[in-house]
């Protein structure tokens, strides 16, 4: 059995879902714009510079979260899935996809975006695991705050193998591995598998990519 892991931020989707989410929030009314906007827009400036403090934007993004009931996000999420996101799913992340699909490899998105935005992407495009940051959660609604560790640059390494714990895996369990991304922040992990491939990639990943003769693929 082979694995195949796809970050979904600008790899698997043509744009950013967390960035997205925080953008509908505003359109939507339920988040101040003039509070939120450009802080949403600092922040992920931020990230693609590979200068994100993960801890204080997940106060920015989580926050949010706790201010409404589940069934009033759980509505929202359902309009944000047809209005930004299904757009930017192309067919050439599914075609990619389904390839791996078809091979029997074990297919996994695995994302720093939390679970909550990032589930129902995962479900639309047809893969059933998913490891991203966990939101915390009391009594079915959540509290705001992160639980455990966020599925983040070193974090994805420690997320994923104690997901592969949990299912009695390893490494070792693996001949071949792939992980697809786009980003400087997921270069811990690019180094761990046995073929990193970057995923129309940031400046950084591209010329380390080039300069260790990493494939380098659009998926637009």
């Amino acid at each position: 059995m082979n694995l195949a892991l796809f970050d979904l931020d600008n790899t698997l989707l043509a744009g950013d879902s967390d960035f997205q989410w925080a953008q509908f929030l505003i359109e939507r009314g339920a988040l101040d714009r003039e509070l939120h906007e450009s802080r949403n827009l600092e922040f992920y400036e931020q990230y693609k510079a590979g200068m994100l403090d993960i801890h204080e934007f997940l106060d920015f993004q989580l926050k949010p979260l706790a201010r409404h009931s589940r069934s009033q996000l759980d509505v929202w999420h359902s309009e944000f899935m047809t209005k930004k996101i299904l757009p930017l799913i192309t067919i050439n992340a599914r075609k990619l996809i389904e390839k791996h699909r078809l091979d029997g490899d074990l297919c996994i998105i695995i994302t720093a975006t939390n679970s909550f935005v990032t589930a129902p992407i995962a479900q639309a495009l047809g893969i059933n695991n998913l490891i991203a940051t966990e939101p915390e959660q009391k009594n079915g609604e959540f509290t705001g705050k992160v639980s455990g560790i966020p599925c983040f640059r070193e974090g994805k390494i420690t997320r994923l193998e104690n997901w592969l714990d949990e299912h009695n895996l390893t490494w070792l369990s693996f001949l071949q591995s792939w992980f697809y991304s786009d980003s400087l922040n997921d270069l811990p992990l690019l180094r761990k598998v046995t073929h990193p491939v970057a995923v129309d990639p940031d400046a950084t990943l591209k010329n380390h990519a080039e300069q260790n003769n990493w494939p380098v693929i659009s998926l637009r």
